[in-house]
């Protein structure tokens, strides 16, 4: 495949909207196909299981169209009233009834949901059985793949061992130098590209939601009114970590809008596109250019994340989103190639120590630290004031840097994933009806984490 396509093949999978966190919305998205899959009358009982990342994740952030959080609810909305049809906005459009009958649904301990002892980062897992037969399917790999689905008995779909050599041209693309993909982006014709341009109309939205009043933190709204008192200054910094912030503030809080998510996450694709938002708000950017700097700052998210991981314990939104964010700042800026290399060594020697300790309304902060470092890394790599050679993980190349990042997502942060997802779990408590945990001790004890 030529490069140019495999870049827009890659843009058209991994930048889709989103409704809500990905990770309830990935249960939910499991549930809704598994009940569809039997006519039935009643629910006997209904198992989800799901990987420890899902877990952190969907444990405390806000569900679309309700005033609850986490993974509970979520899956009981996915089999009262999602349609898997609508893919990650599956709980578009639930009411005030439905979330009601959820509520009831979790109250009748038919419903229970437990921790996975998979080394998959995304996992969702459904047992369902009915007065009419059973069914389960199985999430993986992606938070819209499906990669088994049974009903009555009969196995319809079974990728478990499915050959990843299938996988083998889009790997390609992450194996290239960064500066020969953003020379191939420069080169894609507008009209081939220009659908980029639909995440900043959507991503804005939200974010413009997120300034009207306060919602979630209020981080951004907090932003907007010390420029407005004057303690702060509307410069391009300011206003990137105040338009990033405030959608994420509104996203978190469970507003019923979609965003553009970028390789699974929508937080990742607030902080890919918001950042450049506030830079063509300032400045005049034509539409070609912004949509191809949004699809730099998309491929970026999604080379960085192929090799940290979908979901880590690393926080994606400030070493892979905001990095791709500053590359394209810097780009519309004039960058060298030197210097597109400096903002990746700017930002990942800056932000490589940020955790993910789940997606919560806290990610606003998280967020505004992530769309500010963006511009930073941006305007100190156009100065040529780039992090030199061998300062920590700071390779000769940018990949290299990348990749030792990547190193120390999976290896030295192998055991932060657990430790962090015990901290929570003895925060939050048991507060949530038909609810079991005996997988989450085997998984806690197999790390290590308790005795």
């Amino acid at each position: 495949m030529k490069l140019r396509n495999l870049i827009v093949q890659t843009l058209k999978e991994e930048v889709v909207p989103a409704m809500g966190c990905t990770e309830p919305v990935a249960v939910a998205l499991a549930c809704a196909k598994a009940k569809e899959l039997i006519a039935f009358n009643y629910i006997e009982k209904a198992e989800v299981f799901v990987s420890p990342n899902i877990y952190k994740n969907g444990l405390s952030v806000g569900i679309p169209n309700t005033q609850e959080v986490g993974l509970y609810i979520a899956a009981a909305l996915g089999f009262i009233g999602g349609e898997s049809e609508k893919d990650l906005r599956v709980l578009e459009g639930i009411n005030e009834t439905e979330v009601q009958l959820a509520k009831e649904l979790l109250h009748s301990k038919k419903l229970s949901l437990d921790i996975k002892d998979t080394e998959d980062k995304i996992y969702v897992e459904v047992n369902l059985a009915t007065d009419k037969g059973n069914a389960s399917v199985i999430i993986s790999g992606k938070h819209n793949r499906f990669v088994y689905i049974e009903s009555l008995g009969e196995v319809i779909v079974d990728l478990r061992k499915e050959d990843k050599s299938s996988n083998e041209g889009k790997n390609l693309l992450y194996s290239l130098k960064i500066r020969e993909i953003i020379k191939e982006i420069e080169r894609i014709p507008h009209e081939d590209i220009a659908f980029m341009l639909e995440g900043i109309v959507m991503n804005e939205t939200i974010a413009k939601v997120g300034l009207k009043e306060k919602m979630g933190m209020g981080v951004g709204f907090s932003l907007k009114k010390s420029i407005q008192k004057g303690i702060l200054s509307e410069d391009l910094m300011t206003s990137s970590m105040m338009l990033t912030a405030a959608a994420s503030d509104a996203r978190m809080s469970g507003l019923n809008l979609s965003v553009m998510s970028s390789n699974g996450s929508g937080n990742n694709g607030l902080t890919a596109i918001l950042p450049i938002v506030a830079y063509k708000n300032k400045f005049n950017v034509d539409d070609e250019k912004l949509a191809k700097a949004v699809a730099i700052s998309h491929i970026m998210n999604s080379y960085i994340k192929h090799y940290i991981g979908r979901l880590s314990a690393l926080c994606a939104c400030g070493v892979a989103a905001g990095t791709g964010a500053g590359i394209a700042i810097a780009w519309l800026m004039g960058a060298s190639e030197d210097q597109v290399d400096g903002v990746i060594k700017n930002t990942l020697a800056n932000t490589s120590g940020m955790i993910c300790d789940g997606a919560k309304e806290g990610c606003a902060i998280k967020l505004s630290t992530s769309a500010s470092v963006a511009v930073q890394s941006a305007i100190l790599a156009i100065n040529d004031s780039i992090v030199p050679v061998r300062n920590g993980i700071v390779a000769e190349t940018a990949e290299d840097t990348i990749m030792n990042l990547g190193v120390l997502s999976s290896e030295g942060m192998s055991i932060a994933d657990a430790v962090i997802l015990k901290t929570m779990k003895k925060m939050q408590g048991e507060c949530n009806a038909g609810v079991t945990h005996e997988n989450t001790e085997v998984y806690l004890k197999k790390e290590g984490i308790i005795a």
